[in-house]
């Protein structure tokens, strides 16, 4: 029998403790899988004074040490706070000076020695446990130098040994800071520092850059984003050190956690639906949405959802240039999220001047967000660039169609409608285009007032489409027995 797999995560974030994206899921949902699959998993976070107090209650002191840190050797406190849950075993590394300032991300300046001492702390403390993985998957540029000082600090100890993984969740944050500000927090020798690997321009380092050149394997979060960060147009200036280093580089998508994302189970909806009787009850969670933000009860118009965070990636302004065309005697739409003020205002705007058929929800409201799931009928992600995206595969569990631009994975996860064929799982449309949006709503209504039986065979059909982590997991599990394979 083959012996389990030892693998540990390093992040910045993680769900329950804290979560500001897409990341913290992740964080949460990949290990509890890998467990079921067999494997020991160990999640190293950082101790925010933010993680909720009920939490911190439940952590086991494990020890502490001094470690060197920067360019002069100072020494830094490390403690190990540590908690199992679901399997997993969690582990916090306690350090006042760089995590007690209550939220997670305070400002580059800061946040480059905080994720400096983070990453190193992280192999240190697999050190001192003695528990030495065979895999460290580390994400995003917070955990990106990881892999370097793996290869340098600590080649010649037990963590050593272990492969890196380095997964990519948004390019758009890299760690981008003056080339003296990382020289001394890291303490990497200089040779780091070049082209190669660490440097950005003349005065500048790049601590993804550095992550992605010494990691044994690169992913990211889709297929389609692993092969758009390799063009200009979506590589956020590292396109081409993608492309140099593309044989390491693969796309693997993100599922959901099936389990806190279950209609059929979930109690914040005003009534529980499988995809058996999914068509009668979304009507009644419906109705229950409509009551709820003041909107005219009718279970024959057609809700458009959307919850985002309002910024220009998320497409937003797209749906700004059309909002009057999409609104008519049979449409409501649902907005809940905060953002850039242009956006809230003019959401804020849209229900004032289309009263009982807009609700601008400027805030967030998880029993909100799953109503609005369940109640919608179709979703709107029209994003600029989207690495996986969670939302539209959330909207198609809770039965209700995506409309989505073909990029990244939501290209991978959503199929073009064809009634003909009774194919498809949502509404697409490819270029960035405001026009091209409104049309794949327009499609959108066109099936629902029209061809309702082909849509109520759509809703059932996303309802038992597979957007669970279990193949995703599969799919690492193969790409760990790549880097070390099986005894």
């Amino acid at each position: 029998m083959a012996k389990k797999r030892k693998i540990a995560f390093v992040g910045s974030e993680c769900y329950p403790f804290v979560k500001t994206g897409g990341l913290g899921d992740v964080m949460y949902a990949l290990p509890r899988a890998l467990v079921g699959e067999e494997c020991e998993v160990r999640v190293i976070l950082p101790l925010y004074a933010c993680i909720p107090q009920k939490y911190k209650e439940k952590m086991v002191h494990k020890g502490s040490f001094m470690m060197d840190l920067t360019l002069e050797g100072r020494t830094f406190f490390v403690g190990i706070m540590e908690l199992e849950m679901d399997g997993v075993i969690y582990d916090f590394v306690e350090n006042k000076e760089f995590f007690d300032w209550g939220n997670p991300y305070t400002g580059l300046w800061e946040d480059i020695p905080k994720y400096c001492y983070f990453s190193k702390a992280s192999l240190a403390i697999l050190n001192y446990l003695q528990w030495t993985p065979d895999i460290i998957h580390c994400h995003d540029w917070q955990a990106s130098l990881v892999p370097l000082y793996k290869r340098t600090k600590f080649w010649d100890t037990p963590v050593g040994a272990a492969k890196t993984v380095l997964t990519i969740h948004n390019l758009r944050f890299q760690g981008i800071c003056s080339i003296p500000h990382l020289k001394y927090w890291s303490g990497l020798r200089d040779d780091l520092f070049d082209y190669p690997v660490l440097k950005w321009n003349e005065d500048e380092a790049n601590m993804f850059k550095g992550g992605i050149a010494f990691a044994d394997r690169i992913t990211t979060v889709s297929e389609t984003y692993a092969q758009e960060i390799q063009t200009a147009a979506y590589g956020e200036g590292l396109d081409a050190h993608l492309r140099y280093h593309s044989p390491r580089l693969s796309g693997i998508v993100n599922g959901i956690d099936v389990g806190q994302w279950d209609p059929n189970t979930d109690k914040l909806l005003a009534e529980q639906y499988d995809a058996e009787n999914a068509v009668e009850s979304k009507k009644k969670n419906k109705i229950a949405l409509q009551e709820r933000l003041g909107l005219d009860q009718d279970e024959n118009k057609m809700v458009l959802g959307l919850v985002s965070r309002l910024t220009d990636q998320k497409g937003l302004d797209l749906v700004n240039a059309i909002f009057p065309q999409m609104m008519d005697s049979n449409t409501q739409m649902v907005v809940l999220g905060t953002g850039d003020a242009r956006y809230e205002n003019a959401f804020r705007y849209y229900e004032s001047a289309y009263k009982g058929s807009v609700c601008a929800y400027i805030s967030y409201d998880e029993k909100l967000a799953h109503l609005i799931y369940a109640g919608a009928d179709a979703f709107l992600v029209p994003s600029l660039f989207e690495p996986c995206g969670l939302t539209q595969l959330i909207a198609m569990r809770y039965g209700t169609a995506p409309i989505v631009r073909e990029t990244g994975g939501l290209k991978d996860t959503v199929l073009p409608f064809r009634g003909e064929q009774g194919e498809g799982n949502g509404f697409t449309f490819d270029r960035y285009d405001a026009s091209l949006l409104l049309n794949a709503v327009n499609e959108a209504k066109n099936v629902y007032f029209d061809d309702r039986s082909a849509w109520d065979e759509m809703v059932k059909r996303n309802m038992r489409k597979d957007v669970s982590w279990v193949s995703s997991a599969d799919k690492y599990l193969a790409l760990y027995d790549e880097l070390i394979p099986r005894q």
